[in-house]
This record gives structure tokens, sequence and C-alpha cells, in this order.
């Protein structure tokens, strides 16, 4: 598949341009693995004063952004889109009432060859420009941001790194936080020793399978501990279910011992 172009319709593009060339995206611009088209709403304004948000029907607090320049917008990206031969494009709209952005959704979206994200701002987007343009709303959590840049931001860090060369260990995608709805295991680096802090045996041992056992069940630890909810999606293999539960049976063992235990102590102290 050729690079993945991004286009994202937005108020600020300075905000969105200076956010995504740096780094390891900013390097897979310069090799033409993917690239960035920011493009101001305000250039599609009518207005002489480029204005793109008046007051709501009905009353209330705020403005919100009128349909005409997002729609031209839209429609300019969209032909520039047809005019390399390819089809319509996913319309990404940031929003608290979409889809929550999660690691699935962006492995769907980074088979995409265009994607175009739009960035609401005040109180949100006349409902007909979403109606007529939007394909896909999302939200990338449950808060309120000034605007639709930080999110989109996210999201295509995220969607960038599963574009193919993208990342120089070809690895790095598939065995980091999230594979099989795992977190990631701990990692270590020289010294061996820091301020009384071992690195775990193992590492050190050479032994590829040995050392690739650990993480997995590291990974299934610390999920259980952070995200449980990610534990009954993870992708384990039967010795890593019978693990599981095992530890889970130990762990439950130990919690009843510890509450007898306090209630014990209660009872002596009344």
């Amino acid at each position: 598949m050729e690079g993945m172009n991004f286009h994202v319709m937005t108020l600020f593009p300075e905000m969105i341009e200076q956010g995504l060339s740096t780094s390891i995206l900013g390097r897979a611009m310069e090799r033409g693995l993917i690239s960035l088209d920011a493009v101001n709403i305000r250039d599609y304004s009518l207005d002489k004063h480029r204005r793109v948000d008046d007051y709501p029907y009905g009353g209330g607090a705020g403005m919100v952004m009128t349909a005409d320049p997002v729609v031209r917008c839209y429609r300019a990206i969209e032909a520039k889109i047809a005019g390399i031969g390819r089809k319509r494009p996913r319309v990404i709209y940031l929003t608290p009432q979409g889809r929550t952005f999660t690691q699935s959704m962006a492995q769907e979206l980074a088979q995409e060859e265009e994607l175009v994200f739009l960035c609401g701002h005040y109180e949100g987007i006349d409902e007909r420009a979403v109606e007529m343009i939007v394909t896909d709303q999302v939200s990338i959590g449950d808060y309120v941001l000034t605007g639709g840049e930080l999110p989109v931001m996210v999201m295509i860090d995220v969607i960038s790194r599963l574009v193919p060369g993208v990342l120089n260990n070809q690895e790095s995608p598939e065995f980091e936080t999230f594979h099989d709805n795992l977190l990631e295991y701990p990692q270590y680096t020289r010294p061996e020793v820091y301020e009384g802090r071992r690195v775990p045996e193992v590492l050190l041992s050479g032994h590829h399978a040995k050392i690739e056992e650990w993480r997995r069940m590291q990974s299934i630890l610390r999920t259980d501990a952070a995200r449980p909810d990610l534990m009954e999606r993870a992708v384990l293999s039967k010795k890593e279910q019978r693990f599981y539960r095992e530890y889970r049976q130990a762990r439950e063992t130990e919690e009843e011992a510890s509450a007898i235990q306090e209630g014990d102590s209660k009872s002596k102290n009344e």
C-alpha cells in the first residue's frame, strides 16, 4: 500500500503541523510513508471577515461552527483525493459523543489510504454539516477539551505507528502495549543494579524462550492489577490461562485470609 495521507480540517492548522512534524512522525513524512495536510476551515468562509461561527438557534451559551465553511472545506479535500483516483475517504469527527478510540480501531483505520479529521470548537458544529460529511464520530475519553486538535494528534500518532515502515523495529507495533489486549511487560536497561534494585535474573540469562515466557506472565499480572477489564478479552494460550486461574485462586485465598485476620484483630480491640 502507498503512503497514508492524513487531512485535518481545523481552525488552527499550525497547531497540527507543529505537533506532528517531529520525531518518528516527522521522519515518516520525510520518507513519504505518511503525509499531513492541515486545512484551515476559515479559508472556506464566504464571510468577508472569515467568520465561521454564529449564535445557536434556540438560545444557549456559546457559539456554533456554521455548516457551510466546513462542508466547502471537505468538498475541496474530497475533490483532491478523487483527483488521484482514490475512493471517498472516511471522515472522523472528534466529539465526546463518539465511540471510544481503541487500539483495535487504530488497526482498522491504519488500513485506509486517506483519512479526514474534523476538529470542532466552541459549542460544536452545525449538525447538518456532521450529517452530510462525517462517517465516524470518535472520542478519546470521557472529558471535554477546548477543541479537536489534541485528540486528532493522538489518533494520528497511534495510527501512524501501524503504517508499515514508520517504526524502524518491525516487531515494536506487534508486541507493545495492548497486543492480545494485554499491557506491556516491565522494561529494564543498564545498570544491572540501581540503588539496590536488580534487573530480574531471567532477563540476563540469554534464554530467549524463558525471557518471552516471563514477559508474557508479567503482562498478565500487570493487566490484572491495572486494567482487569482487559483480561476479559485477553488472548491467552492454554498454559497462560492455567497460570492466570491459579494466580487468581491464590489471590482470592490470600484476600480471604487477610479479611479474616482483619476481622479477628477488630474483635480483639473491641
